[in-house]
């Protein structure tokens, strides 16, 4: 059993994993209990609609904006359960998460108001927008207007504030580009910063600070249904065992052991699950030795 893709925070958190051309969604509702050990790795191949012939994107079902950082609510299924609608399409080439044949490279996430491609093809409204990641990174980014909500929480931003819709993605772009070049924004947010942010409270203050420069259209709150408050930052590792407090945009946040760990969950893709927990040694926070 191969894991193939994933779906982040906004859409129901689950890891899609395939035996065969079949997918299956295993839930990453708070409380349930994963016990996996990674085997090898190699290119997770291509998860598609099962009715076409699309590529239904690198790292989750239907993703075609990828998540802009170092380089994404609740459905209660304690079960992989087969999904339909997706197939898998294997790939033996050793490469991961994806061989190159079955990367996809999005050339819009580099644009800055002077299209890349042969021809502009974003004729449709965007937004653009900031997103607050505790407790102080401010960043900026645009995405078309139907998915703002959405790309929001694909990538677990804690607050965010809709400042423009313009006609077409180039003249967002023009904005985002202008707009980065300001000291206290940023473009994209490394994962470890989001990691960081997992334990952190956002900066109120400094955040209505820099609101108070724009006139917001929608202003946002986010809340991702962890199962407690997380006192301290979790530990970064890869793994596939504990019990899920959470997931934040790609982080998926597991207990283990009394150690509290968070898995980017690209950084799964692509790997054999075996039952049974890790055997791998891994680091454990000082509070899970006690006092």
């Amino acid at each position: 059993m191969q894991l193939v893709g994933y779906e982040p925070s906004e859409r129901g958190s689950s890891l899609l994993v395939s035996d065969g051309d079949v997918v299956g969604r295993r839930s990453l509702e708070p409380g349930v209990d994963l016990s996996y050990r990674l085997g090898s790795r190699r290119c997770a191949g291509v998860v598609a609609p099962r009715d076409g012939d699309g590529d239904a994107g690198a790292d989750a079902a239907g993703d075609t904006e990828p998540a802009a950082d170092d380089v994404r609510d609740e459905r209660p299924e304690a079960d992989a359960g087969a999904v339909t609608a997706l197939r898998h399409v294997a790939c033996d080439r050793p490469r991961a998460p994806h061989c190159e044949y079955h990367s996809s490279t999005w050339v819009c996430a580099r644009c800055t108001g002077t299209c890349l491609k042969d021809e502009m093809d974003c004729h449709e409204p965007h937004a653009v927008y900031l997103a607050a990641f505790a407790p102080d990174t401010f960043k900026v980014g645009v995405t078309k207007l139907w998915r703002l909500e959405t790309r929001l929480r694909e990538q677990g931003a804690d607050r965010a504030a809709h400042l423009r819709t313009v006609p077409d993605g180039r003249i967002a772009r023009e904005i985002e580009a202008e707009l980065a070049t300001r000291s206290d924004l940023v473009d994209r947010v490394r994962t470890d910063a989001k990691v960081d942010a997992l334990a952190s409270s956002v900066d109120e203050d400094a955040w209505e600070s820099l609101l108070d420069e724009f006139d917001p259209i929608d202003r946002f709150a986010f809340a991702y249904g962890f199962d407690r408050h997380l006192p301290s930052r979790p530990v970064r590792e890869t793994i596939a065992a504990g019990t899920v407090l959470g997931v934040k945009g790609r982080l998926l946040v597991l207990e283990r052991a009394g150690t509290t760990y968070a898995v980017d969950m690209r950084d799964l893709v692509g790997y054999e699950l075996e039952t049974g927990g890790t055997e791998r040694r891994l680091q454990s926070s000082l509070g899970s030795f006690g006092g």
